[in-house]
């Protein structure tokens, strides 16, 4: 078994960065009951889980709270954006047909409420492994009906009809992160990703199936101005993206995009209030704050599951 309990790739070794973090970024060691259950599953099922290699902040309250995040389709890259810390080449790994069921059984057994799928970017693969992800979603909802799914989708180059593929295998919440502003955007992510591109893709979620949930994911402390994230939350909450996440970036190597600043606490409360203002269903901010973030799939797996219980006509007037 291959499947990987990760983060997301913002954080793969965030604390490699050799500027001195302020305390806010600072967390508490994690321990809980549930935290140390899934730890040890994790051992037994011998999945290598990059939450721990990259000490993530956010392991405790995640596996405390019974959400994780896996990455599929293997760990090597297609492209080379600056600020991801994942190993990239011209082609990924062979797929495994097993790792559907896989990650399914390792569902099951650490008894998860909300699980993240995503992958890295597969250009090398024909359908750039969006059959693949149908194939996860269908088989952890097969397995264990209970766990919501959302995925962390690559942009597929644009193609609609790949993405068409994802869409009809229901997930309860399809993410594409924009990562950027569009200004920073040829800067910070690989010359085949775009803003504009993003956009469509988000867009084209809504276009297919309106009533699915949608989720993208901002980096500050880029050189970014408040001006020009508000312009980007505009730019989404216009193709319909109903929930968002803002998170410090941080450099996982010398290598990588340089820090321009750390954005302090009381910005992000502003950027929340900012995007609640806007219309977006839930806005997750905060210095440590991640696509995959704990408290952002609670609200989320709570507001699904109020949603779905209203007459569909009383959904049609909200």
């Amino acid at each position: 078994m291959r499947a990987r309990v990760m983060v997301d790739p913002h954080l793969e070794s965030a604390m490699a960065e050799r500027t001195p973090k302020p305390p806010w970024l600072k967390v508490k060691m994690p321990g809980s009951p549930r935290y140390q259950k899934i730890k040890e599953r994790a051992r037994e099922l011998r999945l290598s889980t990059v939450c721990e290699e990259a000490r993530c902040p956010n392991i405790g309250e995640c596996w405390g709270g019974g959400t994780a995040t896996f990455m599929v389709m293997g760990d090597v890259c297609t492209r080379g954006c600056r600020f991801c810390a994942v190993d990239t080449s011209r082609k990924g790994r062979p797929l495994d047909p097993e790792e559907p069921a896989n990650v399914a059984n390792a569902i099951a057994e650490m008894d998860l409420d909300y699980v993240v799928v995503t992958s890295v970017d597969r250009d090398d693969l024909a359908d750039q492994g969006a059959g693949h992800f149908a194939d996860c979603i269908r088989a952890i909802h097969g397995r264990i009906p209970k766990t919501m799914v959302e995925v962390l989708i690559p942009d597929f180059r644009g193609d609609v009809g790949l993405l068409l593929k994802v869409v009809e295998a229901a997930p309860e919440v399809i993410a594409h992160n924009v990562e950027t502003i569009e200004r920073l955007t040829p800067q910070v992510r690989d010359p085949r990703a775009g803003y504009k591109q993003s956009l469509d893709i988000l867009q084209a979620i809504k276009t297919i199936d309106p009533d699915r949930f949608t989720k993208s994911s901002l980096m500050v402390g880029l050189g970014e101005t408040e001006a020009e994230i508000e312009v980007a939350m505009r730019d989404l909450r216009a193709v319909g993206v109903d929930f968002l996440t803002l998170g410090q970036y941080l450099q996982p190597t010398e290598k990588h995009l340089k820090l321009v600043e750390f954005i302090e606490p009381q910005q992000f409360v502003r950027y929340e209030t900012m995007g609640l203002a806007l219309g977006f269903k839930y806005v997750a901010s905060g210095p440590l704050v991640r696509s995959s973030y704990k408290a952002g799939e609670f609200f989320i797996h709570q507001f699904v599951e109020k949603h779905r219980q209203i007459p569909p006509q009383a959904q049609e007037q909200s």
